[in-house]
């Protein structure tokens, strides 16, 4: 089994059986089969201009090169998919030879911000680096408790506040604690609101400006959480934190809890994030390195519904 294909099965069945009623008792791709696709790309929250895009690129090829069965049309869709999501993802997502690297990790509530710290916490700490989580969604203790257990399973040191204190400056104190203690990694959870992207964004400058006086050059990292299971309310979340915030890269969640693992795809491609991580499970171990071409090809994976 792929590493990405425990959470993408429901979108992979899903789109097979839509396509594979289509090609039904037909020897090459015709309209029917081409309505079809498209049904199935939608059905997978791809986004209406990714879908079309994505068409037009495999009618081209089909025309061009004349394919007529499944599997050959299962290749070109793999390899047109690729190409719209963009550059690899780098084998280390983090550059540490800056220590410590400080990433803000952004999202609304619920989207499994806090836990994607957690587990992005643990594989840090299974690769021996140091890390040091801040607790700077201060509105919430719910965030702060469960940052709290998190950084007693995998090992990382964490500052917190009472709650209501100044994001800000608890981002300051851990920026500060990490720089002492040398740690290599800063993981900082911000508030999840975005009803007002205004507070959003200046509440995000400000934690950017205070932990620029112990580290110039941090944040090196924007980290934007995006639950894909909710399909077309990611687009908009990934809109607006993109207005509010210098986004520098996606973790995508809960994939396998949804037929909707196109969103990936979508959001890759009209936004222009890099995807690191994704999220395929509740265990600790189910948050991935993203690899677009393993990705791709455990999406699309003909024959695990032959």
């Amino acid at each position: 089994m792929g590493i990405f294909e425990k959470g993408i099965k429901k979108t992979n069945r899903g789109f097979f059986q839509k396509l594979g009623r289509a090609f039904t008792a037909k020897s090459k791709v015709n309209d029917d089969v081409l309505d079809a696709l498209e049904e199935a790309l939608l059905g997978s929250d791809m986004g209406v201009d990714t879908t079309l895009e994505l068409l037009d690129n495999i009618q081209d090829r089909v025309e061009r090169d004349k394919y007529v069965d499944m599997e050959e049309l299962t290749a070109i869709i793999r390899d047109e998919i690729a190409n719209l999501i963009g550059d690899d993802a780098p084998v280390q997502p983090f550059d540490f030879s800056k220590k410590p690297y400080v990433v803000l990790v952004v999202g609304v509530n619920g989207v499994g911000k806090t836990t994607t710290i957690g587990k992005l916490a643990s594989m840090l700490r299974q690769q021996g680096k140091k890390v040091v989580i801040g607790a700077a969604d201060t509105f919430r203790a719910a965030a702060v408790e469960q940052l709290t257990v998190w950084a007693q399973r995998s090992g990382a040191d964490i500052v917190k506040q009472a709650m209501g204190a100044d994001p800000a400056s608890v981002a300051y104190d851990t920026v500060k604690s990490a720089v002492a203690k040398g740690a290599d990694v800063v993981l900082i959870d911000t508030a999840g609101r975005l009803h007002n992207r205004v507070d959003l964004m200046n509440e995000l400058t400000k934690i950017r400006n205070v932990i620029r006086k112990v580290v110039p050059d941090a944040p090196h990292e924007v980290l934007l959480v995006l639950d894909g299971s909710t399909g077309q309310n990611a687009f908009i979340q990934a809109r607006e934190f993109s207005k509010a915030t210098d986004v520098t890269a996606m973790v995508i969640t809960k994939l396998d809890g949804s037929a909707k693992g196109g969103v990936v795809v979508g959001i890759a491609h009209t936004y222009k994030f890099p995807i690191k991580f994704v999220g395929i499970g509740e265990g600790i171990e189910d948050l991935k390195v993203f690899d677009k071409k393993e990705f791709v090809e455990d999406l699309f994976k003909l024959e695990d519904i032959q």
